[in-house]
């Protein structure tokens, strides 16, 4: 078989593992997915109540997974849950991540690897334990979340900055692995947004920062969220950053 038909059908009610899916832009995701007619996993690692409040929000079959993405035995663990529930990932959101910032000279190592095996690592894991599923089924949809932080230089954040740009090393290079069995591969790029990683930011550089973008104002949550039915839609998009960040990627 070649072409399009060598791909599965997109299922009815595809599967959604959301990472991260307790915070500001992992909640939106979540019922964006549940709107467009999946069932949603809604994973969290500490916030349970928080998860407990998106998954009041959804309308289909969904359940709620908590671990350290960081952790391949944990991952795989709650892989099988999400499995048992609903049944094999169709699609994975890797939205989960931390950013511990400092100059790289005063920064404590471990911190800076903390970011690398949650926002890099992790992300791997959760696509290690997910894709095979989505490659013997002919169709499948990987999403991960990266940063204009991954091609901009901003001082301290050589973790963070570094785990999201490897991300987007890995989703193009999963995507040329993935192609020909319909499984495709994006990154998904926000501009800055205020969540619960970033409502600590000082002032100052929250109006710096406001002051550098060509649209003059910061995206929300639920504006980047209503881009994930593109991701599904299209079969032949793949190891695309698309990025929606206000014209941050351009400066």
């Amino acid at each position: 078989m070649s072409g399009k038909d060598a791909f599965g059908a997109r299922p009815d009610s595809p599967v959604a593992l959301v990472t991260g899916a307790s915070g500001g832009l992992g909640s939106e995701l979540a019922l964006a997915l549940d709107a467009a007619g999946c069932r949603v996993a809604v994973h969290y690692n500490s916030s349970r109540a928080g998860a407990e409040k998106v998954a009041a929000q959804l309308v289909n079959d969904h359940v709620l997974v908590s671990g350290s993405v960081a952790d391949w035995d944990a991952v795989t663990a709650m892989y099988e849950q999400v499995k048992a529930a609903l049944g094999p990932v169709d699609v994975l959101v890797n939205n989960g991540a931390v950013r511990k910032d400092a100059l790289m000279a005063m920064q404590n190592p471990a911190e800076w690897r903390q970011v690398i095996d949650t926002n890099l690592v992790g992300s791997f894991h959760t696509a290690r334990a997910c894709v095979p599923a989505m490659l013997r089924a002919r169709w499948g949809r990987v999403v991960n979340i990266v940063s204009p932080s991954a091609l901009i230089a901003t001082a301290g954040q050589t973790a963070y900055s570094a785990s999201k740009a490897g991300l987007i090393g890995l989703t193009r290079t999963l995507a040329a692995e993935c192609g020909r069995r319909g499984v495709t591969v994006n990154a998904l790029s926000p501009g800055f947004m205020i969540t619960g990683m970033t409502d600590t930011l000082p002032e100052h550089v929250v109006a710096g920062m406001r002051e550098k973008v060509p649209v003059p104002r910061f995206v929300t949550p639920r504006e980047v969220a209503r881009s994930i039915t593109l991701f599904l839609d299209q079969d032949c998009m793949t190891g695309q950053v698309i990025s929606i960040d206000s014209g941050a990627s351009i400066t």
